[in-house]
């Protein structure tokens, strides 16, 4: 893999953006993100810096990265650090701690690779080594619909946990969660 894995930095936010808009028009985008292209495209420079940043309230955040040799980044996933006694991101109490990875992208050229594994052991690593929480727990969501996506997920480990949350906007559809077994 000609590929380094790391964590970005503010530094990195136009292709932080660049990359996110690629994730937004890719044929998925509509099952796989909260957000749309259209939305995304009009946030100002100050949004993306803080999202390089990290910037999320009180919750920790790390956006991980493939990089390319020229620079170029080829995928993303970001864990979100949701702390016992808390609120996770969808405003349930959490009784342990545990990370929440979201924002999932690989560029079609790049899946089947091995990228995505890479950035999920990155990020799983990342939310295991904390010094300040012990997290017991990752765990993801995933639209019904996105059976690749699934697969991938249980071919890595995670298996379904039984819980569900209805899709924004479509109430008709759920996201299921699945837990790293």
């Amino acid at each position: 893999m000609s590929h380094v894995i790391r964590a970005v930095t503010v530094e990195d936010w136009q292709r932080v953006k660049e990359l996110r808009l690629d994730a937004l028009r890719d044929p998925v985008a509509g099952i796989a993100f909260l957000e749309t292209y259209d939305n995304a495209v009009t946030k100002p420079d100050g949004f993306w810096q803080e999202r390089a940043a990290g910037s999320r309230g009180d919750m920790i955040v790390q956006q991980f990265v493939a990089e390319r040799t020229d620079g170029g980044f080829d995928g993303s996933v970001t864990v979100l650090i949701e702390p016992a006694g808390g609120a996770d991101v969808f405003g349930a109490p959490v009784d342990v701690d545990q990370a929440h990875l979201v924002g999932v992208f690989v560029r079609p050229e790049q899946r089947g690779t091995g990228l995505a594994r890479a950035l999920f052991d990155a990020a799983i690593d990342f939310a295991h080594r904390l010094d300040a929480l012990k997290v017991s727990r990752v765990r993801l969501y995933v639209h019904q619909d996105n059976q690749r996506a699934e697969a991938f997920y249980r071919k890595i480990g995670f298996t379904r946990s039984g819980r569900s949350v209805p899709v924004p906007g479509d109430e008709s559809s759920v996201e299921r969660e699945l837990v790293l077994g």
